[in-house]
């Protein structure tokens, strides 16, 4: 009767060790997933980054060349006046 028990408490025991060992698979898949989308993130956000300094670029850019085009037709305005 003895062996008959601890053969099952060995069974039971087995079963709890597999599910333990499924679990910890599962959570380090789950780990994975996690790690890869925060590097995709962190790939778009550096994307971002790029983009926006393109973008105030150009604004810098534009802002100087309307600065430059109502000096010049300023200049053109006091020389038709004049």
């Amino acid at each position: 009767m003895l062996a008959v028990r601890r053969s099952g408490e060995r069974a039971q025991q087995s079963v709890a060790t597999e599910e333990i060992s499924q679990n910890i698979t599962a959570a380090a898949d789950g780990a994975a997933v996690i790690s890869s989308t925060l590097e995709e993130v962190s790939h778009a956000t550096r994307e971002a980054q790029s983009s926006a300094e393109i973008v105030l670029d150009a604004s810098r850019t534009v802002e100087e060349t309307v600065i430059d085009l109502r000096r010049e037709v300023e200049e053109f305005l006091q020389r038709v006046v004049s």
